[in-house]
């Protein structure tokens, strides 16, 4: 049985959602899948004064924890185009796996979140990827296998390197059932292809 982790971080809830989609559609395809979170870097005080959703149910990762996996799926909201702080800082971490090879060969995957539909969630995306190429994993994506992506008459998240939802500059906008299923998609893809290659 593949083990695949969801890492993710979630100032306001939509990547924790997306999280656990991530993580049935592992489960669907026969893998075992852990959700954690990266640390929150934000003092609390400035955290609680904007609104960040601090009760979020998933145990805080570890750098330690990676090598346990067979393929990691990493979700953040955008930060001008590119990941999260809190997820830069705790991937940054990793130069002990980097030197060892520990995760070289196993898959990797990147969904993300957007205020807008044109707030960088491709470059998002990309800046996630390029962080795990270099850990030397093998990239699954969210191809057009996940039709919904291609929807033209409501605003849907989703792009070909993985999926995504648009959450409204307020955060008025939750994960629609389109892009959960995306999601979902991604994460039975991934399972799927960590099964054939340590199954």
């Amino acid at each position: 049985m593949a083990k695949v982790l969801v890492l993710y971080y979630s100032s306001y809830g939509h990547i924790e959602q997306m999280a656990e989609a991530v993580a049935q559609g592992a489960r669907s395809a026969g893998a075992q899948a852990d959700v954690k979170r990266v640390p929150e870097t934000v003092p609390e005080e400035v955290a609680k004064g904007a609104h960040f959703k601090l009760d979020q149910a998933a145990p805080v990762a570890t750098v330690a924890d990676l090598e346990n996996y067979d393929a990691i799926v990493v979700g953040t909201g955008t930060r001008y185009g590119r990941m999260s702080s809190q997820m830069a800082a705790f991937l940054d971490q990793t130069g002990g796996l980097w030197m060892r090879g520990a995760l070289n060969g196993k898959v990797g995957g990147a969904f993300a979140s957007t205020a807008t539909q044109h707030g960088g969630q491709e470059t998002t995306l990309f800046s996630i990827i390029t962080n795990l190429m270099h850990l030397g994993m093998v990239i699954v994506g969210l191809p057009y296998s996940h039709q919904g992506q291609m929807n033209m008459s409501e605003i849907v998240g989703g792009a070909p390197y993985g999926a995504t939802t648009v959450a409204s500059g307020d955060g008025s906008r939750q994960p629609s059932e389109i892009d959960l299923a995306g999601a979902r998609h991604q994460g039975e893809l991934v399972a799927k292809t960590a099964a054939k290659l340590f199954g």
